[in-house]
């Protein structure tokens, strides 16, 4: 693998992390106790009238949804980026090979190669 390669996934890498933080800033607060992958869904005041209030609590069950998947996402990114820092970005990490780039490219945050993740998923 490349390091052209290496860098263009670590530019789409880092693309991705602004774009998912930007996402999740929108409408959660990040934990500063926490790590930095960890955000607080703020709860919405849209008023005191009972259908405000159900609505306040249908967005806020909404958004701890959403959080925990872009949270999810965002873990994903902040550890490909660490392989890259490490030097072992692009290898499998069940079976020691090279991830063929073109999954790579698919999903940048891969960490199995495909025989693996067939065989993960049992469709071997």
């Amino acid at each position: 693998m490349g390091s052209d390669f290496v860098q263009k996934m670590r530019d789409l890498l880092e693309g991705e992390k602004t774009r998912l933080e930007k996402e999740l800033t929108g409408f959660a607060h990040r934990n500063l106790k926490s790590s930095e992958t960890d955000f607080t869904s703020d709860f919405p005041n849209l008023g005191e009238k009972e259908d405000e209030n159900a609505s306040e609590v249908a967005q806020f069950s909404d958004n701890l949804s959403l959080e925990d998947e872009l949270e999810k996402a965002l873990r994903d990114v902040e550890s490909a980026l660490k392989m890259i820092e490490n030097g072992t970005y692009g290898t499998c990490k069940y079976c020691g090979q090279q991830i063929d780039e073109r999954r790579l490219v698919a999903r940048p945050t891969s960490t199995s190669c495909i025989q693996c993740k067939k065989t993960l998923t049992q469709e071997v």
